[in-house]
């Protein structure tokens, strides 16, 4: 790289605490499935050699903070840019479909076990333990066989938002959910699991 090209020490400070923040965010990130889906795109599609590489190009690009570029140079690079946004928009306009196909696969996911007309003895809890911490709703119906001495077909319906659950059992169960619960550690947070009359409400015109 030439001189033309180089980063100032203060740009590639600035350039190390943004990786930072991102690094943390990544960490933090509530939707785990799409950037899995993102990371097996970046690995099907860019060699091993090429990946470190291929991060640092991205990000130079995205974060709009390539150093100028010699004169002779200008028409080139602006070319190589507008390339590459061409390439993005397509590879976007290609993956929307798949994409949106996901979600709805992982809608559906959240009801580990789906019926289309619940038991009549049905009811529904409320739990303050969601997405946000890392609840997945194979790892909660496993918490709840293993708390209640249940079966996996016991639990009708789970339904994970970013910050609760509604888990659909027998009214039997849900008692039992309610007395052995609470309190306990879920993911790091003491459950508070109660009855929803809202989502009960919602079951019945369903």
């Amino acid at each position: 790289m030439s001189n033309n090209t180089n980063y100032s020490p203060s740009d590639l400070e600035a350039f190390e605490g943004k990786i930072r923040q991102l690094a943390d965010k990544t960490r933090g990130d509530s939707n785990p499935e799409e950037l899995e889906q993102l990371r097996k795109l970046i690995r099907r599609n860019v060699p091993l050699t090429l990946r470190g590489y291929f991060m640092a190009y991205l990000f130079r690009e995205l974060s709009g903070s390539s150093p100028r570029p010699a004169k002779h140079e200008h028409s080139k690079n602006k070319t190589d840019k507008n390339d590459f946004r061409e390439k993005r928009k397509d590879t976007q306009s290609a993956d929307s479909k798949p994409a949106k196909q996901d979600r709805a696969e992982r809608s559906a996911d959240k009801a580990e076990h789906p019926s289309p007309e619940l038991p009549a003895d049905a009811k529904t809890l409320y739990l303050n333990v969601g997405k946000m911490k890392r609840l997945y709703a194979k790892e909660l119906i496993g918490i709840l066989c293993d708390k209640l001495s249940i079966n996996p077909e016991d639990v009708y319906q789970v339904r994970i938002h970013d910050k609760y659950t509604f888990i659909t059992m027998s009214e039997a169960n849900c008692e039992k959910a309610i007395a052995v619960l609470n309190g306990t550690e879920i993911k790091g947070r003491a459950a508070q699991v109660n009855y929803s009359n809202r989502e009960n409400a919602a079951a019945k015109q369903d």
